[in-house]
């Protein structure tokens, strides 16, 4: 006999604001324990402070229980990054706030495509993104992937929204 499903309910009263330098070991944290699994490449402290307004956090009673970032390649193409929920706050529609807000900051400033690598490409695709072959994104590509470790046998996929 299987255990019973754990059903999670929505979170109340989530807060999605930019993040601040107190929120940067937390974000190391939060980063650290994905990183660890191979879901995201890891993030240095010293990195995190230096694109700390990269940053948007979801604060839930005073604690930050996930991020997201808007990482800027090109005058047009900006990615989504590091994004992560604690897992303790998975499934409650965090992740899908921080993308919402992401995607609201790159129209601001006048993105006009946004993408992503990831390993959830469903969770993507429901917000309007549409998966993509990684040579349609060579700023990406040649400008940040060809350094990673998992270069020759990268596992994630690529999605892009149009932001028009």
């Amino acid at each position: 006999m299987s255990p019973p499903e754990t059903k999670r309910h929505p979170a109340t009263n989530p807060r999605v604001r930019p993040a601040a330098i107190g929120d940067v070991p937390t974000l190391h944290h939060l980063l650290e324990i994905y990183a660890s699994k191979g879901n995201l490449l890891p993030r240095t402290m010293s990195e995190l402070y230096r694109h700390l307004r990269d940053f948007f956090v979801v604060e839930l009673d005073g604690k930050v229980v996930a991020c997201g970032a808007l990482e800027i390649f090109t005058e047009d193409l900006g990615e989504v990054r590091s994004l992560v929920v604690d897992e303790a706050h998975e499934r409650r529609g965090l992740g899908r706030l921080l993308v919402e807000r992401i995607v609201d900051e790159a129209r601001t400033i006048g993105l006009k495509r946004l993408m992503a690598l990831t390993y959830v490409p469903v969770f993507f695709h429901k917000l309007g993104f549409r998966t993509v072959a990684k040579d349609a994104l060579p700023d990406k590509v040649w400008g940040v992937c060809v350094t990673c470790y998992k270069f020759n046998q990268c596992d994630e996929t690529a999605v892009l929204k149009e932001l028009n």
